[in-house]
């Protein structure tokens, strides 16, 4: 159910920037984007952009190029899967998300080729009109729009500061993942993943993953976390500790790239400018897998000594609240898989060849090693959990997540960083001493 409050308000549909009315085919939306996209998938229309296919997409101008509205919607994570096959309001499986998908598979759906076969492919150039679908603010059943995410029980008493004064109950919140070309396509189901080139060997994986878990350094964190009984930690003490504990997984991370197996590729250029633009998301994933002990334990033990002020509390911004309810979310997808150390040292891996960051000078061969680390990855869960068919694409898809978690911490004032690992840390090992 989406979440009825001054928060919910605010938030903007991804696409043209109006007012979203919920989660929509899995990401936020508004009525008049999520009326397009349905009529778009379910007529099989196909679109001409008349100008270069980049258009401006605005509430105003959301009309003007069908092409470039409906290239949007996949781009950032619409789920076509979840449209009913009858055109019906409601979703047809409220457990399916936001999606990645390939560029090609994206430029089959927008020339018509996955619709080829089907009847009534609708063929169209014109601006698109929104007069056809609810107004904003009441969905199509009149009632608030279903969540389309992992888990559809979402807590809606993670308003203010509830998660703070109370245990966090809430189920895993939605995860409008952003849209990462550089990743696969990772549906929700791994059958529908692209057939990889599979060796006759299930061995034929081990020699690149015993590599890269020989890269990691896996021993536990030098930062001091311990402390004694009765001390009360200050903001500025928890803020220096939080400083010392990123100055060294960065320097892990450092140490890290120079023992890859194709570290010796690579131009000194290129993976400076991939170490750079991913050292931050290489550490959150790092804390929420193998170093997840010291972190949620000794490090949370540290935060429960700090007492932040009334001040603080209403200071608090929505977007820290925002990561807040992501990491925990992550925190407990991670602790369901339990992800071992070849699949965290392959996860690690294949965030780190991201060949769409700027700057890069060799992309097609970033390309190739992100691909084969992805294959080795894939065939590697199969083998090991060959009961688990979901494992590979669920691990998958918590990398956008991640992505987008280190961006939006990004933006958080640093002085906010003290409550936020306190709320954090506090609500994830509030939900473990429960299970």
């Amino acid at each position: 159910m989406w979440i009825c409050s001054d928060r919910a308000e605010q938030r903007t549909c991804l696409i043209c920037g109006d007012r979203a009315t919920g989660l929509h085919y899995g990401i936020i939306s508004c009525e008049g984007c999520k009326g397009f996209f349905k009529r778009s998938i379910c007529n099989k229309r196909v679109y001409r952009c008349s100008r270069d296919k980049n258009c401006v997409m605005s509430r105003k101008q959301r009309n003007r190029c069908q092409y470039c509205r409906l290239l949007k919607c996949l781009q950032m994570g619409m789920n076509r899967k979840a449209i009913r096959e009858d055109g019906m309001p409601g979703g047809r499986n409220k457990s399916i998300g936001p999606v990645q998908i390939s560029e090609e598979e994206i430029e089959r759906i927008m020339s018509g080729q996955e619709f080829e076969g089907e009847a009534n492919i609708s063929w169209s150039n014109n601006g698109d009109s929104d007069n056809s679908s609810p107004g904003n603010g009441v969905s199509e059943s009149n009632q608030p729009s279903p969540v389309s995410t992992p888990s559809s029980s979402r807590s809606v008493e993670l308003n203010g500061f509830a998660a703070l004064r109370d245990p966090y109950l809430g189920g895993p919140g939605p995860a409008p993942y952003q849209y990462l070309p550089h990743l696969q396509s990772c549906p929700a189901h791994s059958a529908l993943l692209p057939p990889p080139p599979r060796s006759l060997d299930p061995q034929a994986p081990a020699l690149l993953i015993s590599q890269l878990v020989s890269a990691e350094d896996l021993d536990p964190l030098g930062t001091p976390m311990l402390i004694e009984d009765g001390y009360k930690v200050t903001q500025s003490e928890l803020f220096a500790l939080l400083c010392r504990l990123a100055d060294e997984l960065l320097f892990r991370q450092i140490a890290w790239v120079k023992k890859l197996p194709f570290f010796g590729e690579l131009s000194i250029k290129d993976y400076t400018c991939l170490l750079g633009s991913t050292w931050q998301e290489l550490a959150l994933l790092s804390s929420l897998t193998v170093y997840g002990h010291q972190i949620f334990g000794d490090l949370a033990d540290v935060t429960a000594k700090y007492s932040p002020s009334d001040e603080e509390l209403q200071r608090f911004s929505e977007e820290g609240m925002e990561v807040m309810e992501r990491l925990i979310y992550l925190y407990r997808k991670f602790g369901q898989l339990k992800v071992g150390k070849e699949e965290y040292a392959c996860m690690k891996a294949i965030n780190f060849l991201n060949q769409d960051i700027r700057g890069l000078t060799n992309t097609s061969q970033l390309e190739q090693l992100n691909k084969r680390c992805w294959y080795v990855c894939q065939d590697f869960m199969e083998f090991k959990y060959p009961h688990q068919p979901n494992r590979f694409p669920d691990l998958m898809m918590c990398l956008p997540e991640i992505r987008y978690i280190a961006g939006k911490m990004v933006n958080i004032p640093l002085e906010q960083l003290p409550l936020l690992f306190k709320a954090v840390l506090h609500s994830c090992k509030a939900s473990v001493s429960k299970e």
